[in-house]
Parts: C-alpha cells; structure tokens; sequence
C-alpha cells in the first residue's frame, strides 16, 4: 500500500479533541484520522447506493408482495415475537 502525506489544517479545537479521543482510544492520530476519514467514505458510499436502489423500487409491486405475505405459510405455535 502506497502512502502520502497530506497538510491537513483542522480547527485548533478539533485537532485537541482528536488527539484526546485518539489518546483515549490508544491510537495514534495519524491513524484515528485514517479511521474517521474512512467511516466518512463509507457512509457516503452506502448512502449513496441506497439512493440509487431506492429509485429503482417499485412501490406498487411491493405492496402487492406484501399482501400476499403469510397466505401460504401461516403463522404457527411458538412463531411469536418477543
């Protein structure tokens, strides 16, 4: 894995927040960055694809499916929730 070295300027606040948290955790800041900056990533990407299958949905059809939920397989003894 190929490495790089980034001029990353944070709020003074923030940086002495991440270092506390970094420290708490036991980590370096370099990596707790890493870290953070990755969950960002993956939060975005997954928002993002559960837009983009969102609007492929088709809401009526899901309706229809649901309807018919439960007609073959009835619910049985001990199929409780809780």
């Amino acid at each position: 894995m190929r490495k790089s070295n980034v001029a990353l300027r944070l709020q003074e606040s923030i940086l002495e927040e991440a270092r506390r948290v970094s420290e708490t955790e036991g980590v370096a800041l370099n990596q707790f960055i890493n870290v953070a900056v990755a969950e960002k990533i993956s939060a975005l990407r997954t928002e993002e694809y559960f837009r983009e299958r969102g609007q492929r949905g088709d809401v009526e059809r899901a309706k229809r499916l649901l309807k018919r939920a439960g007609r073959a397989n009835p619910p049985e003894n001990g199929d409780e929730v809780g």
